[in-house]
C-alpha cells in the first residue's frame, strides 16, 4: 500500500495560512525556524514513507495477539517503533528538561498526521505517550517527573490512558476503580478498564497506565475521582523495569479494524500505584491528557484520509472502464465526472480539515507561549471541531475511496477497505463526535460567544479584503461567515442547553465548513493561478453551500426532535 507524506502541504500551510512564524517569533519557540521545521517535517515525512507505512498491511493481516498472558505485537511494528523512539518522534513537543525536543505543538501535529496516515494502528502508540507525557508536565509531582519523563521522552517506556469500564462510558463518573491508601505514599490500585489502547504489548520495556480510581472518601461522580501513575513493572532502585505489578491483560478486543493495535481489557488487582495531581483532582489531570489526545485525533483522521485518497487517486489514474467523455481525456476512470468529484471532495476536505488542526496547534503553542487569554480560548474552541470534523472527513474520504475502487473497493485484497475499517473508531474514542459538538455550544460558549465572534471578525476581515482580487470567492465566504454569526447569536440566546445539543453536529459540521472556506480563499490568495487556487474554487462554489442547511437544522431547536416517541421511532 504506497504511501506519501503530504510534506509540501505542511510547508505551505505553515508559511502561509495559518502562522507558524507567530509561534517562532515567540522567545519559547525561537529556535524552531522556518528551515529546522521544514527539515523535520521532511525527516519525519522519510521516515513514514520509508519506514512506517510498509508496515501498515501487515498489522491489518496479522494482528496483535495474547499469547500465555503475553501481547505479541504485528510483524515489523517493534522495529517501526524503535525506529520512531530513537529518531525522538514520540517526543517532538516535550519539555527540553527531560530530553524532549521542544518544538511547537503544530509541528508535533504534523508528524501525528504524517504517522498515522503511514500506519494508524502503530501510531497510537506513540501518541497516547505524548498525551501522558503532557499531563505528567502538568500535574505530576517531581520525583514522578524525574523516574518516568526521560522513560516516556525516549520511547524506551510506553504510557497509556485508562478511563473507560464496563458501566462507565462516556459517564466516567460512574466508574467503580478504587484505590486504598498503603500509609507509604502508594495506593492498591483495584478494578477493571476497557478499551486501554496499546495496554499492553512487547514493543517496549516498560507500560506506564494511567489509571481513574476512586478513593475511600471520595465523593461520587467526576468530583470524587484521583489520577494514580501505575507501571506494568515498579521501577528498582536505579529506575529500571522491576518486579511485575499485579496488574494483567485479560483479553484483546476484536475489533473491526486497527488490528494491528492491541486494545485491551486491563484488570488491576490491587496494584501499585502512586498519586498524579491532588486527591479527587484526577479529571482535572486527565483532561490535560484527552485535549491532547483530542487534536492528535483529528490529526489521526486526516492521516488516514490522505492515505485513503493517496490509494484512490492512484487506482482511479490507473483503471480503464467505458470511453473517456472528455477531449484528449486519460480514458481511465479519472475522466468520468463522478470520480473527478469525489477525487476533488476528497482533496479539498483534506485541506480544509488539516489547516484547522493546524491552526487549533498553532494556538496552543501561542497560548503557550504569551500566556494571553485570547489564545487559549482560540485553542479551547478549536479542539472540538478540530477533533470532530477530522474524523468525520476521515470516514467520509475513506467511504468515498472504497466507492471509486467500486467492486473491488469491497474486496480486502485492494486495501482499500483497511482505511475504513480502521478510521471508523475515530469519531467515537476521546470523547465522541457529538460530545465534542456539546461541548462546543456549551462550555465554548460560556463566554456568549466572544471566542467565536473574534474568529468570524478576522474571517470577515480576510474576506473584504480578498473581494478586491477574487469577490467571487470572498463574497460567499463572507456570507457564510455572517450565517454562521447569525446562528451562533441563536445558540447564545437558549437557556435551556438542550435546545443548543438538538443542533449541536449540523452546528459543528457549518463552523468546520466556513473555517474551511476561510482556508481555501487564503490558499487562493496566495497563489491565484495554481492548483491550489483550483481546489479553492471548487470547495467555495460546490462544499461551502452545505453550510446553509446544516447551520438551518442547528437553529431548529430540539421541540420537533422530541415531539417523535420512542414508540413512534419503533413504529
Amino acid at each position: 500500500m504506497p504511501y506519501r507524506a503530504p510534506v509540501s502541504d505542511f510547508t505551505f500551510l505553515f508559511n502561509q495560512i495559518v502562522g507558524l512564524n507567530d509561534v517562532t517569533a515567540t522567545e519559547r519557540f525561537e529556535d524552531a525556524t522556518a528551515d529546522v521545521v521544514e527539515a523535520i517535517i521532511a525527516e519525519a515525512g522519510k521516515l513514514c514513507d520509508e519506514v512506517v507505512a510498509p508496515t501498515n498491511r501487515l498489522g491489518d493481516l496479522t494482528p496483535a495477539v495474547l499469547e500465555n498472558g503475553v501481547v505479541r505485537a504485528s510483524p515489523g511494528f517493534g522495529e517501526a517503533y524503535k525506529a520512531i523512539a530513537e529518531g525522538g518522534w514520540v517526543s517532538v513537543s516535550a519539555s527540553p528538561e527531560f530530553g524532549g525536543m521542544g518544538l511547537p505543538q503544530a509541528v508535533a501535529t504534523a508528524v501525528n498526521d504524517m504517522m498515522s496516515g503511514a500506519n494508524l494502528a502503530l501510531q497510537l502508540c506513540p501518541l497516547l505517550t505524548q498525551g501522558q507525557i503532557e499531563a505528567l508536565e502538568h500535574h505530576a509531582s517531581d520525583e514522578i517527573k524525574e523516574l518516568y519523563l526521560p522513560k516516556l521522552i525516549s520511547g524506551e517506556w510506553t504510557g497509556t490512558m485508562n478511563l473507560t469500564e464496563p458501566q462507565a462510558g462516556s459517564d466516567v463518573g460512574a466508574l467503580r476503580s478504587k484505590a486504598e491508601p498503603n500509609g507509604d505514599g502508594t495506593y492498591k490500585i483495584s478494578g477493571q478498564k476497557i478499551y486501554i489502547t496499546w495496554g499492553d504489548h512487547d514493543v517496549a520495556e516498560n507500560i506506564c497506565h494511567l489509571v481513574l480510581a476512586r478513593l475511600p472518601d471520595g465523593a461520587p461522580g467526576t468530583k470524587g475521582i484521583s489520577l494514580f501513575m501505575v507501571p506494568k513493572f515498579i521501577p528498582d532502585e536505579n529506575g529500571k523495569p522491576g518486579v511485575a505489578n499485579s496488574l494483567r491483560c485479560v483479553s484483546l478486543e476484536h475489533k473491526m479494524g486497527l488490528h494491528g493495535s492491541p486494545t485491551a481489557v486491563m484488570q488491576y488487582d490491587e496494584a501499585t500505584g502512586w498519586l498524579v495531581g491532588s486527591e479527587n483532582g484526577g479529571m482535572k489531570a486527565m483532561f490535560t491528557m484527552m485535549n491532547n489526545a483530542r487534536l492528535g485525533v483529528g490529526a489521526q483522521g486526516i492521516g488516514i484520509a490522505e492515505a485513503s485518497y493517496q490509494h484512490a487517486l492512484a487506482y482511479a489514474m490507473d483503471r480503464t472502464q467505458g470511453a473517456s467523455p472528455i477531449e484528449n481525456g486519460t480514458g481511465a476512470i479519472i475522466d468520468h465526472a463522478d470520480v473527478r468529484r469525489m477525487l476533488a471532495s476528497m482533496k479539498a476536505d483534506i485541506f480544509a480539515a488539516r489547516a484547522i488542526a493546524l491552526a487549533c496547534a498553532v494556538a496552543i503553542d501561542m497560548a503557550s507561549a504569551t500566556g494571553k487569554s485570547e489564545w487559549s480560548a482560540r485553542a479551547a474552541l478549536l479542539t472540538p471541531v478540530a477533533k470532530a470534523f477530522g474524523t468525520d472527513v476521515g470516514c467520509e474520504v475513506a467511504d468515498a475511496g472504497v466507492q471509486i475502487h467500486g467492486g473491488m473497493g469491497f474486496v480486502e485484497e485492494t486495501g482499500a477497505a483497511q482505511f475504513l475499517r480502521d478510521v471508523r473508531v475515530t469519531p467515537i474514542y476521546e470523547g465522541t463526535n457529538g460530545i465534542q459538538a456539546m461541548d462546543l455550544v456549551a462550555r465554548k460558549m460560556m463566554d456568549g460567544g466572544d471566542a467565536i465572534f473574534a474568529l468570524l471578525d478576522e474571517i470577515e476581515g480576510f474576506a473584504e479584503q480578498a473581494r478586491e482580487k477574487m469577490p467571487e470567492l470572498a463574497e460567499p465566504v463572507w456570507q457564510a461567515s455572517e450565517t454562521l454569526r447569525e446562528t451562533v447569536e441563536w445558540m447564545v440566546a437558549q437557556g435551556n442547553l438542550n435546545e443548543r445539543f438538538a443542533g449541536s453536529v449540523p452546528f459543528l459540521r457549518g463552523f468546520a465548513r466556513v473555517l474551511g472556506g476561510y482556508y481555501h480563499l487564503q490558499a487562493a490568495m496566495q497563489e491565484p493561478d495554481s492548483a491550489r487556487a483550483r481546489l479553492a474554487r471548487f470547495y467555495i462554489n460546490r462544499l461551502l453551500p452545505e453550510h446553509t442547511g446544516v447551520l438551518a437544522h442547528a437553529r431548529c431547536g430540539a421541540e420537533d426532535l422530541y415531539a417523535l416517541s420512542p414508540d413512534d421511532l419503533a413504529a
